[in-house]
């Protein structure tokens, strides 16, 4: 009896993201082409960008926003912007909200899933989607 008191208390002490598959962490997308810090974001999930597999331009300048719709966001750098905002807990590992895609200046719905060291992104346009993978790196 004491062991269930115990572990119902523990369970609601506990952070708002204090799960299993804890989506928490340093994420790396297959392929090496970008790593991704999440984090609480105001009782929602973020990820921003802390990597690039190739960071500078041709010209040896780091990567710039440059398909941003709104011209006057088109200067600042890939490293830093946030990729998803706004990830709800919609079920048991899953979130779901927007995800900005730097190479096309898109914002997209999009669904978070985390199970174990995989977290799989899909975004969404209308009925047309695409995933990619991420591996926890920490």
């Amino acid at each position: 009896m004491r062991a269930i008191a115990l572990a119902a208390l523990i369970g609601v002490s506990s952070s708002d993201f204090a799960f299993a598959d804890d989506p928490l962490g340093t994420w790396a997308m297959e392929g090496g082409k970008v790593t991704v810090q999440v984090s609480s974001c105001g009782g929602a999930l973020c990820g921003r960008i802390i990597g690039l597999n190739k960071p500078f331009d041709k010209h040896g300048n780091p990567k710039l926003d440059k398909d941003n719709p709104d011209p006057a966001l088109r200067r600042r750098p890939v490293i830093g912007l946030t990729l998803f905002r706004d990830m709800k807990q919609t079920g048991d590992n899953q979130w779901e909200g927007q995800i900005y895609v730097p190479d096309d200046g898109r914002t997209y719905d999009a669904i978070v899933y985390v199970s174990g060291d995989v977290m799989k992104v899909k975004g969404c346009l209308v009925v047309f989607c695409k995933a990619k993978k991420f591996q926890r790196i920490n």
